[in-house]
């Protein structure tokens, strides 16, 4: 892979700088339906036995709103209400493990809300139920998502002898006024000694998550606190774009938007931050990831087998993902579910049926061809149209004369380049990946709903 990974062209930024989708799946989540039935879920879990199994759990707990958050979550700060979840959790979980509990299971996550809110009893009781009932393989990445304000040191210990080997930390901003005016005040030393014990523990990696576009951010202050991030070498970086949506995120309205960064000074954070992190060695993944080049996900990039599904970029594709808890999604066999998304609906569900289903999809032969299209774009920035006609039995240019037409815009602006064989996307086309996918995408071509979406920078 060349030095540089990237071109920052800002005229075409500015003119591709449109809303879409980011493709953790394909179709997305706005073709889930409610006529999506239980005996679809069952008969998913059935079409690929031999399929590794990677688990998400979602805790939808914090102690404390941030302002800027778009996630499932319930704000409180009673812990015996993640024993009432974990009660109804723990139905779930061994309705789901009688389908699936002979899989060899390779990864495990849990996101939210905020996992450590749980006590370390509520912690190695979830974990003792999952290891009960799945396999787990002895070299499982196995990862959690933690909120530096309301945990102790020891924590980490805890996750530690319980398996964990991976560790994400929302780092979001390290300046003091920025923090407040998100509600989100932490301590940057304990983050530091945090990350340290982490690597003290033997733990895989530590990502950090930041957010730009924040309220009062400025291209200098958000340069100090990349510099506070990179004194602590993290091995992944995951850089988000924060997307100001009041209307659907109540949270949000706490924000005053006269005090957010406007659209210019945001597209300089952004610039700046990946000339700092490439130009210090880490690798551009795609979209907001980054990593360092011995990172497993840096490795599998460049040996051309990323993968993506709703955690993001993973090193894991062939496997069957099972999501359980309230709002979780499973990307089972050809198609996708969603559990309820409201706590009351889930445990009403659990209650009734042991199971949440909510909604989801099954795939059919268009969208598994065209999944498989966007997946190697977003994870490899490069087609093999030879792979896809052998393994699908088509004529590629044929079969996808429509969407080359409209990829013909990004060709003439040498984004992308497209011969015989391959479809290559440029160095100056990877932050616009996004638009590059969304010509391979039937349904967006088949309504203009453009307008839900965030703009992809």
């Amino acid at each position: 892979m060349s030095h540089e990974q990237i071109i920052w062209d800002q005229a075409l930024i500015e003119k591709y700088n449109y809303s879409g989708p980011r493709y953790t799946s394909y179709p997305t989540a706005l073709e889930f339906h409610e006529a999506f039935t239980p005996a679809e879920f069952d008969m998913a879990c059935a079409q690929y036995p031999d399929r590794n199994l990677s688990l998400y759990v979602h805790i939808p707990f914090c102690h404390k709103l941030c302002y800027y958050c778009g996630c499932n979550k319930i704000i409180t700060r009673h812990q015996h209400k993640a024993d009432q979840y974990l009660d109804a959790l723990e139905q779930e979980i061994r309705q789901r493990a009688a389908l699936l509990g002979e899989r060899n299971v390779s990864q495990l996550h849990w996101g939210g809300g905020t996992p450590t809110f749980l006590t370390k009893p509520q912690v190695s009781r979830l974990m003792g139920l999952l290891r009960e009932l799945f396999n787990f393989a002895p070299d499982a990445e196995i990862s959690i998502e933690v909120d530096p304000r309301e945990i102790d040191l020891d924590m980490l210990d805890h996750l530690r002898a319980e398996g964990f080997n991976r560790l994400s930390i929302g780092v979001q901003d390290f300046n003091k006024e920025v923090q407040k005016l998100v509600n989100r005040e932490q301590d940057e030393e304990f983050i530091f000694a945090m990350v340290e014990r982490a690597k003290e523990l033997g733990f895989r990696s530590t990502n950090l998550d930041l957010i730009y576009g924040l309220p009062k951010q400025n291209r200098e202050l958000f340069a100090k606190t990349l510099e506070q991030v990179l004194a602590m070498k993290p091995g992944r970086l995951s850089i988000f774009n924060y997307a100001h949506m009041p209307t659907l995120f109540a949270a949000q309205r706490k924000i005053n938007e006269a005090d957010l960064p406007a659209a210019k000074e945001k597209l300089a954070i952004l610039q700046d931050t990946i000339a700092t992190l490439t130009g210090v060695g880490y690798q551009f993944i795609g979209m907001d990831h980054f990593a360092l080049p011995d990172d497993e996900l840096a490795v599998a990039q460049r040996n051309g087998i990323l993968h993506r599904n709703f955690q993001g970029y993973t090193t894991q594709g062939d496997c069957d993902l099972l999501g359980l808890g309230v709002s979780a999604i499973s990307m089972i066999g050809d198609c996708y579910a969603q559990n309820q998304k409201e706590l009351k609906k889930y445990y009403a569900s659990v209650n009734d049926k042991r199971e949440a289903l909510w909604k989801g999809v099954s795939l059919d032969a268009d969208d598994l061809l065209r999944r498989e299209v966007i997946k190697a774009l977003i994870c490899n920035f490069q087609l093999d149209k030879h792979d896809i006609e052998q393994r699908f039995d088509l004529d590629f240019d044929t079969y996808f004369a429509e969407d080359l037409a409209l990829l013909q815009t990004f060709i003439n602006d040498e984004l992308v380049t497209v011969d015989e064989r391959y479809i290559q996307v440029e160095l100056k086309g990877r932050l616009l990946i996004r638009n590059i996918c969304m010509c391979f995408d039937k349904y967006l071509r088949d309504r203009a709903r453009q307008q839900q979406f965030s703009r992809v920078i």
